[in-house]
């Protein structure tokens, strides 16, 4: 069974094309107009162990939330496409990330109910001209287009580059755990995902 899926999606602001295979490991190739989503995605992409190929332009001029929240729903939906009926995952992934100052968790639960809980003390300040208000977006988009069950929560960290980088790298971790397969049936006691 491949696990891969091939993603793309156009709209007035975005065009954001996504190869992903959840079971082959190759050096990410990650190309966008914004080049911190670039740098985070990638990180992402090489903590997740997946086989990573994204190309993704935005209107970045008038604002990066475009962008970030179309690559996170374009990430959803090749995870949601991939997973196909999730039989034989572990389903649950989670990381405690540090990352110099910071200190993030993320969660995951492939559980079908698409939801990103996103707490804890965030810096509130922009990284370069990129305004700390995109990054949730990125993780909102993708937990309801994967529809799985998300946990952010930043316990600790003043910089915050380090902080919302280390969400991704959290992200990537959790991810590559959850997805993993450890047999063949369908990882719920209700019978459906």
């Amino acid at each position: 069974m491949t696990r891969s899926a091939r993603v793309v999606r156009e709209t007035r602001e975005t065009t954001v094309s996504l190869e992903l295979d959840l079971d082959q490991r190759t050096a990410a190739e990650v190309d966008t107009n914004l080049p911190l989503l670039s740098h985070f995605v990638s990180a992402l992409a090489t903590h997740s162990y997946f086989s990573v190929k994204l190309t993704a332009q935005g209107d970045v001029d008038v604002d990066a939330h475009h962008l970030v929240e179309d690559v996170g729903i374009v990430w959803g939906q090749a995870l949601q496409q991939a997973l196909g009926d999730r039989r034989g995952v572990a389903r649950f992934g989670q990381r405690v990330l540090p990352m110099d100052d910071a200190l993030v968790l993320c969660a995951v639960d492939l559980s079908g109910r698409g939801q990103c809980y996103w707490s804890g003390g965030f810096p509130d300040r922009a990284i370069g001209t990129v305004s700390a208000e995109v990054w949730p977006e990125f993780f909102h988009g993708l937990a309801r287009s994967a529809a799985l069950t998300l946990h952010v929560r930043c316990l600790s960290g003043d910089n915050a580059h380090h902080v919302y980088e280390a969400c991704f790298k959290g992200l990537g971790q959790a991810l590559k755990e959850a997805v993993s397969l450890i047999g063949t049936d369908l990882p719920s006691t209700k019978g459906v995902l």
